[in-house]
C-alpha cells in the first residue's frame, strides 16, 4: 500500500509550534508516520529500536532526567540522541531547550520546535491529525451524501442517476460531501472517512445542465467537507426476472480498505424515487445500529403467527 507523508511545516502551522531552529531547506522534512515518541530510553542510551521517522517530544520527565546529569554527561546523551536524526524534536510544556540540545540540532540539522501544551495533550492532538493526514486511501467513482446523520456512499455505472439523486437529497435537506470522485481514507481499524478532491469540492455535474455549485445554490448548510461512511448503496438498472431482496433479511457487505460495510443493491427504473429509498435505507441502517432490525422482527412475528418456534 502506498505510503503518504506531509510537510513538517503543516504541523508547525496547525499546532502553532514555536520554531527554535529550522534548517534552510525545511521542505525536505516530511512526516510519514502517525507514531510519536518520548525519547526516555534513547536519552538513556538505548537505540536498538529507535525510529528516526517519528517526531520526538521532550516533556517534564525527560527534562528532569537530563537536569539530574552533570553537564558533560548531559551533553553526551543529547548529542548521541540527536545524532540518530529524528525528523524533529519538540520541547513541550513551555520548556526551553538546554543549550546543548539547540547546539546538537544545529550541528546535525534537525528541526527543533517548542510548544506550551502539555506533552500528553499535544501527542493526542498530533496523533489524531496525523491519523487522518497519513491514512491509507483510495478514490472511488461515486457520490457521498449525509442522510439523517448517516454517511451514504452511492455507487453505480456512469449515467445511472447518482448525481441527480444527490441533488434531490440536498433539496430534501441532506448534505453533499462528494460527487463523481470520492476520496476514502481509513482513519482507524473501524472507520472510513470520505471527502471530495479539492478541485471539485461542492460541485455536481448534471448531464444537460453542466457543473452546479451546490454551496452557492442551496447554501453552505447543504454541503460538508468530510463524512464517515456508514453504508454503501449500489445502484443498478432493473433486470426483469432477477430476484431482489424484498424482506431485508439478506445482509450484504462490501469491503473497502479492509473494512466491511453494510451494502444494499437498489434496482433503478422509471417511477422509483431513489431519494426517498435512500432516506429510508439510511434510517433503517441507523435503527439497526441501535439494536432494532425490522426484517428480523417481522420474520419473528410471521413465524409466531404460523406456529413456528423462533430460533
Amino acid at each position: 500500500m502506498e505510503k503518504y507523508s506531509i510537510p513538517l511545516q503543516s504541523l508547525i502551522n496547525e499546532f502553532n509550534l514555536n520554531v527554535i531552529y529550522l534548517p534552510d531547506d525545511p521542505e525536505r522534512f516530511l512526516v510519514s508516520t502517525t507514531e510519536l515518541d518520548r525519547p526516555g530510553l534513547a536519552l538513556a542510551g538505548f537505540f536498538r529500536i529507535f525510529d528516526s521517522e517519528r517526531i520526538q517530544l521532550i516533556g517534564n520527565a525527560e527534562r528532569t532526567y537530563l537536569e539530574d546529569l552533570d553537564a558533560a554527561e548531559r551533553r553526551e546523551k543529547i548529542f548521541e540522541f540527536v545524532r540518530h536524526m529524528p525528523v524533529a524534536v519538540i520541547m513541550t510544556a513551555g520548556h526551553a531547550p538546554f543549550p546543548e540540545t539547540e547546539e546538537a540540532c544545529r550541528y546535525y540539522k534537525v528541526p527543533l520546535l517548542s510548544s506550551d501544551e502539555q506533552t500528553t495533550s499535544l501527542m493526542s492532538a498530533m496523533f489524531a491529525s496525523l491519523n487522518v493526514s497519513l491514512a491509507p486511501r483510495i478514490t472511488r467513482h461515486g457520490v457521498l451524501v449525509e442522510v439523517y446523520g448517516e454517511g451514504v456512499l452511492i455507487l453505480g455505472d456512469s449515467g445511472i442517476g447518482k448525481s441527480e439523486t444527490a441533488i434531490e437529497l440536498v433539496k430534501r435537506g441532506h448534505r453533499l460531501i462528494a460527487d463523481d470522485a470520492v476520496e476514502i481514507k481509513k482513519v482507524s481499524a473501524k472507520s472510513l472517512v470520505g471527502s471530495a478532491p479539492e478541485l471539485i469540492r461542492h460541485y455536481v455535474e448534471l448531464r444537460g445542465i453542466g457543473i452546479v455549485d451546490v454551496s452557492r445554490i442551496f447554501g453552505m448548510g447543504a454541503v460538508k467537507d468530510t463524512e464517515k461512511i456508514d453504508m454503501v448503496i449500489q445502484l443498478e438498472n432493473w433486470v426483469e426476472g432477477k430476484m431482489y431482496d424484498r424482506m431485508g433479511l439478506d445482509e450484504e457487505k462490501i469491503d473497502i480498505l479492509g473494512i466491511s460495510l453494510p451494502s444494499l443493491t437498489v434496482p433503478v427504473k422509471p417511477g422509483r424515487n431513489l431519494a426517498v429509498i435512500i432516506e429510508i435505507a439510511a434510517m433503517n441502517n441507523r435503527q439497526k445500529k441501535m439494536g432494532y432490525n425490522t426484517a428480523e422482527e417481522f420474520s419473528k412475528r410471521l413465524m409466531e403467527i404460523n406456529g413456528i418456534p423462533a430460533k
